[in-house]
C-alpha cells in the first residue's frame, strides 16, 4: 500500500493492514510460534532456529517489534524477546471481529 494513499482508508483499515503485514512472512510466523512455545528467547538463538542469517533474523524481529507483537529486554550483550501479551490480545480481538462480523447470504456469487 503506497504511503500517499493510506489517507484514503479508515484508521481501522490501516491498522489491520499494518497488523497483517507484520505477520505476512513465514519467518515471522516461525518466530512467533517459537516465542509462544519457549515463552522467551535470546535473539541470537533464533538464527539457529530459523536457519537464516543474523541480519535477516534481526530484520524480521524489528518488523515484529515495530508492530508491537513482541518486546525485548537487554540482558548483558543479548536481547531477550517475548510476546507482548497486551498487543497479542488486541490483534486477536481485531482479527476475530474482522472475520466474524460478516454474515454471508446462503447463495453468494
Amino acid at each position: 500500500m503506497g504511503l500517499t494513499k493510506t489517507e484514503n482508508f479508515t484508521e481501522a483499515q490501516n491498522e489491520l493492514a499494518k497488523m497483517l503485514k507484520a505477520l505476512a512472512h513465514p519467518a515471522r510466523i516461525a518466530i512467533i510460534e517459537h516465542l509462544i512455545k519457549a515463552n522467551a528467547c535470546i535473539g541470537n538463538d533464533l538464527v539457529d532456529v530459523l536457519g537464516l542469517a543474523q541480519p535477516t533474523t534481526s530484520q524480521h524481529l524489528r518488523e515484529l517489534k515495530e508492530a508491537g507483537l513482541i518486546k525485548g529486554t537487554i540482558e548483558g550483550t543479548a536481547m531477550n524477546y517475548c510476546i507482548d501479551q497486551v498487543k497479542w490480545k488486541q490483534y486477536a480481538d481485531t482479527l476475530s471481529t474482522f472475520f466474524t462480523t460478516v454474515n454471508f447470504p446462503e447463495n453468494c456469487c
